[in-house]
């Protein structure tokens, strides 16, 4: 991540796609911290945390996290949990339409729901709870179940 801030462009732009760009996404524990919130992914097709390409007019990190909580769960009232970011990933996005295949180089942040209350939005199938202990029944990837380890070794 710190050589993609050496390259040619401002790789925290979504047309920034050789090798990709920065993302920023969110895991959101419940209010009791017993879950994290998972959204079903309409292109992708898989359950991931929220998260998503970094606007303009984005502050930082966690402002573009919880603009992604708003859009994918209208989740508008979340506590960040610690200053630093929880977690990174890079992951392969594969070619949509006119959009080449290109690499995500993802900043995760955690934060506490103030409340339950979710929907899905536009861009999602489907957002709801899972338990942390329940977590490899959904269908997600390593990157979602390696950080939710992380999350239940936190106690």
């Amino acid at each position: 991540m710190l050589a993609l801030t050496a390259v040619e462009g401002d790789p925290f732009t979504r047309s920034h796609l050789v090798p990709g760009h920065f993302t920023a996404s969110a895991f959101l524990l419940s209010p009791d911290e017993k879950a994290v919130l998972l959204i079903l992914h309409r292109k992708l097709r898989r359950w991931l945390q929220p998260g998503g390409h970094i606007e303009r007019h984005d502050a930082d990190i966690l402002a573009a996290a919880r603009r992604e909580l708003l859009e994918e769960a209208s989740v508008a009232k979340a506590d960040p949990i610690g200053l630093e970011p929880f977690d990174v990933d890079v992951h392969q996005i594969p070619a949509l339409g006119s959009e080449p295949s290109h690499h995500h180089f993802d900043v995760r942040v955690l934060l506490r729901a103030r409340s339950w209350a979710i929907r899905a939005g536009a861009e999602v199938e489907d957002a709801r709870w899972v338990p942390l202990n329940a977590i490899e029944e959904v269908g997600t990837d390593e990157s979602v179940l390696r950080a939710t380890r992380k999350l239940v070794a936190r106690g």
